[in-house]
Order: structure tokens, then sequence, then C-alpha cells
């Protein structure tokens, strides 16, 4: 099942793409997908009357702009040099244990917005990541139970301000959480679709051109071990978004470094989760 949200910024409404890539609106149905409908049984609702209703429904005759397909979580935990080849363009060894660091929840925006930078960013970079969704609270729990604690999957943009996250102070969560620097979306694919996520192509093009093209099963840690390993630090409530790294060829890594620039065009695409495309737009 594919969920989506339509609509202006901040007035989103939840709808449901079916295989024949027809829209229904759910809202009749669920206030949202945030995080009460994630901690509910609202989901397994929904997939029940999308089994039994949807064929029927009548269908959205016009979709606006496409939002998050969740609204803003409590947080967004992004895993760093989670590819062995981003690694090696970093110039980092790979970590013993997952790497990660949070992104501000107010950074979320949709998968075709404007990617705006701001006054005094210079060194804007892009990441094509797999993304997931938690779908019920997860405390400390093991790897084999992860997968029941995961809504579903989608792309997301890992921006960062490479300036901001190097040269000032070494954080990384200041050089990622500038306001739309985590377009996610379009689409939130639940795991029956999709599996673990664990054998995903990945692609990102600027201009056309193609920057970075990875798969998953590269990936040093997979979706279990990370959403385990990340619980037993911190609690993860429904509709939280883990992000799980990028594979090589961003930005910072090329010879010369390239960054983005007013007028640029960003495409991100992964495997089953269709795409997302940024015009950049530089803030005046």
């Amino acid at each position: 099942m594919r969920l989506f949200r339509f609509g202006r910024r901040g007035d989103e409404s939840p709808a449901v793409l079916l295989t024949d890539n027809t829209a229904i609106d759910t809202s009749g149905l669920v206030e949202d997908y945030n995080e009460s409908f994630f901690d509910s049984d609202k989901l397994d609702q929904l997939h029940q009357w999308h089994a039994k209703e949807s064929k029927t429904a009548p269908r959205l005759s016009n979709v606006s702009r496409i939002g998050s397909p969740v609204a803003r979580p409590s947080k967004i935990v992004a895993i760093g040099l989670n590819y062995r080849d981003h690694a090696e363009e970093a110039g980092m060894s790979l970590p013993l244990e997952p790497v990660f660091f949070l992104k501000a929840s107010s950074a979320l925006a949709g998968p075709n917005d404007d990617l705006v930078i701001p006054p005094g960013a210079t060194k804007v970079d892009w990441e094509v990541e797999l993304a997931l969704v938690i779908g019920c609270t997860a405390r400390r729990i093991g790897e084999k139970e992860a997968m029941d604690h995961v809504a579903g999957f989608a792309i997301l943009n890992d921006v960062s301000e490479r300036g901001y996250q190097l040269d000032r102070g070494g954080q990384w969560t200041k050089g990622k959480s500038v306001d739309g620097f985590a377009p996610f979306g379009p689409y939130l694919v639940t795991p029956d679709e999709i599996g673990d996520g664990d054998n995903l192509s990945l692609s990102l093009k600027l201009n056309g051109k193609t920057m970075q093209a990875g798969n998953t099963a590269n990936m040093a840690f997979k979706v279990p071990q990370l959403v385990s390993y990340v619980s037993h630090f911190m609690t993860l409530l429904p509709g939280d978004i883990i992000t799980t790294g990028t594979p090589s060829g961003v930005g910072l890594g090329k010879k010369p470094p390239v960054f983005l620039k007013n007028g640029d065009l960003v495409e991100l695409a992964v495997e089953g989760l269709g795409v997302q495309k940024q015009k950049v737009v530089v803030e005046s």
C-alpha cells in the first residue's frame, strides 16, 4: 500500500495511491498520517479497507502539491557513513557501530518542493537515502522484532550544508537541519511491497547527470539492525523517521567539490518508492 499526503503546506490531506496510479482521499477514514495514526490500529484498518473497498471508492480528480507522507514526527534520526563507498570517499573508516545524529523535524518538506538555500549557505550538498517510518513504539527491542515496528519506507534527501557541518564547530545536526533540508516522499510504501529494504537500487541526478547510483545491499548496517540499535539509546515513537545513509557520489566527494546553486534540478529515485524532483532556489 502507498500512502501519501497532498495539499497546501501545513494543510495536507491523507490519501492512498492505487496500483493503477489513481488516488483516493482517505480523510474520511483517518485524520492524518501522524503519531496518533501509527500508534493505533488505523494502519491495519486502512489495509483492510484498501483490500475490500478501494476499487469502488471515488477517485481524486485533481491532486495538488504532494507533501511529506507523514505529518511532522517527533524526530528524524539519520545514520552516517553506512555505505562502504561513501565512507571511503569521505576519507573515513567504516564505523564498528552505527553512527547517528538528529535532523530537525522542522526540516521536513514535500518531495517536489523547491529546495531553498538560505543566505550565507555556500556548500549545500545532496544525499539520496532510503528512510523508514516507525509504526509503533520501539524501546530496547531486538533485531528479530524490529520489522514489526516499521510502518513503511520512503525516499529522503538528506540535504547538507557542509560549511555548517564541518567548518563551524563540527556539528552534523547543524548542517542538516535547515528548513526544507529533508524532502521526504512521495509515498510511504508498506513492507508488504518492499520487504525490509535490503536490496533496492537508489540514484540521484543533478541537472540530468547521474551523481549517485547504489544499492541498499551495500549498507554496512541493515534496517533491522538500525531500528534495534537506535531503540537502545532513545525511544522511537510512532511516526518517527530513520534515514539510513547514502552511497558515494555526494558533492563534497567530487574533485573539485560540487555544490548546489540557483536553478539546479535534483532528481532522486529509490526502487519501488517513486521519485523526487527539487528545483534549487537561493533565498534572497
